[in-house]
């Protein structure tokens, strides 16, 4: 018997999420943040199967279809360990099929993954490629829309606002983003930091406005607490606040938890990461 285990990064909202014209594919920009992941973890000597614990991140059934999609086979008793809630928009549910695959020795071409991640779930984030903060991702596809300039260097604090919100694969209803990502690009190419918050933030108040959901702490927060923008997950509860690295007031992490934000986080993104 040995135990193996490896660790997925998961990501933190998207800085961009919607149609590319209002009848066109449903896009992202994601947010990578290393700061929470999902690990799993191998027990050989025993037959296949899910611990029991780890059921809710992802069911047995559906890591069975993803081996078989990737014609893989692992013997053992897999378990899962996430640091942030399945439903927040931090990328449980894919980091997990990713680690799994990994663990049952998958060395091929990413978006083969990813692909098999949507064969699962109907969407995937992006979290298999090496650079997913610089494509425009199609989730509901598996499919590099185009390379995007790396978002300049960035520092979040946020953390997940009220209950978990699983995505819905069929769930297209989005705002239409086309415009705001050709701003995106000149923003990035010129490392345009502000610039980039404040398309981010438009992004993330349309889908909250079209979603109903106006009484959303983040913009105030943004507000009170001087941050160039916000991000959230636009199908989950995380939210965010887009400062300059170095420059997160103090009391940033109070006023979260006094608005009531729970499992508030703080991490380094952009920059090439």
């Amino acid at each position: 018997m040995s135990v193996q285990s490896t660790r997925v990064a998961g990501h933190f909202g998207e800085l961009l999420q919607g149609r590319i014209g209002r009848d066109g594919p449903l896009a992202l920009v994601t947010l990578p943040c290393d700061a929470l992941g999902v690990t799993a973890s191998l027990v050989t000597g025993q037959a296949f199967s899910i611990t029991k614990a780890s059921a809710a991140i992802i069911p047995e059934e559906r890591a069975v279809k993803l081996l078989t999609l990737l014609d893989l086979s692992i013997s053992g008793r897999v378990g899962f360990t996430a640091e942030m809630l399945p439903g927040g928009g931090a990328g449980v549910s894919t980091a997990a099929l990713v680690a799994l695959a990994r663990l049952a020795g998958w060395q091929g071409d990413a978006i083969a993954l990813a692909r098999a991640c949507i064969g699962v779930e109907g969407a995937s984030d992006p979290l298999m490629l090496p650079l997913p903060s610089q494509i425009l991702w199609a989730s509901r596809q598996g499919e590099i829309l185009a390379t995007m300039p790396p978002p300049p260097a960035m520092e979040i604090i946020g953390g997940f606002f009220g209950p978990p919100r699983r995505t819905d694969p069929q769930d297209v209803d989005f705002p239409d983003i086309a415009d705001l990502i050709q701003q995106w690009r000149g923003a990035a190419t010129a490392r345009d930091l502000p610039r980039i918050a404040a398309l981010a933030s438009l992004s993330a108040s349309r889908t909250l406005a079209h979603r109903g959901t106006q009484s959303d702490p983040i913009a105030s927060l943004a507000a009170d607490l001087g941050a160039l923008g916000y991000v959230i997950a636009h199908t989950g509860a995380a939210r965010g606040l887009i400062f300059a690295p170095g420059e997160v007031p103090q009391q940033a992490s109070v006023a979260l938890h006094a608005a009531g934000l729970r499992g508030v986080v703080q991490f380094l993104a952009g920059g090439g990461r």
